[in-house]
């Protein structure tokens, strides 16, 4: 007799699973740049719903290590680099490295749902966090990495960004890991 695996349920498409907030039409500059980091931060998790750790663990081709899961890691440093290390603490560790090294992130080969999600939902919050308590898009914080002052607005352009380039590597990933596309 074979043990069977506990699933999440599956979403026979994305669409199923889409309880994400869009953007406002109409908006202040920073009520729609918050909106559509949300949005894109949503549509991240979305694309790992309904899946096991070993489907979330599941690498796009060799070499490469890069998998939704590791994704998911990515963007947890992308949000501890960009607003806490940036607005808060410049020494802050990263999550999966000790040096600044984006790509240990994506080596998710025995990290867990609850350990990259853990993980990324914290450093979320404290980007919120940073966010809501900036009285301006104008404040400033330093960028270690590049030894240079940043505003808000252009971290949280620049987080956008990343958002948007990996939500697209993400859509790859969940076709390949069970066909499931959308969105």
């Amino acid at each position: 007799m074979t043990e069977e695996i506990e699933r999440p349920e599956r979403p026979e498409r994305i669409e199923d699973l889409d309880d994400r907030v869009g953007p406002p039409h109409h908006g202040t500059e920073r009520e729609t740049l918050r909106a559509f980091l949300d949005y894109h931060r949503a549509t991240l998790a979305m694309k790992c719903a309904g899946l096991t750790d070993e489907e979330l663990r599941r690498r796009s081709m060799p070499p490469s290590t890069l998998s939704l899961l590791g994704l998911v890691r990515h963007m947890a440093e992308v949000e501890r680099a960009w607003f806490r290390r940036v607005f808060e603490d410049h020494d802050a560790p990263m999550v999966w490295s000790k040096e600044i090294d984006f790509q240990a992130a994506y080596d998710a080969s025995t990290s867990t749902r609850a350990e990259a999600f853990g993980a990324w939902e914290a450093e979320v919050e404290t980007s919120r966090r940073i966010e809501r308590e900036a009285e301006s898009l104008d404040l400033v914080g330093h960028q270690p990495r590049w030894n240079e002052e940043v505003s808000l607005r252009m971290v949280m352009l620049h987080v956008l960004l990343e958002y948007g380039r990996h939500n697209g590597h993400a859509d790859f990933l969940r076709e390949g890991v069970d066909g499931v596309v959308g969105a």
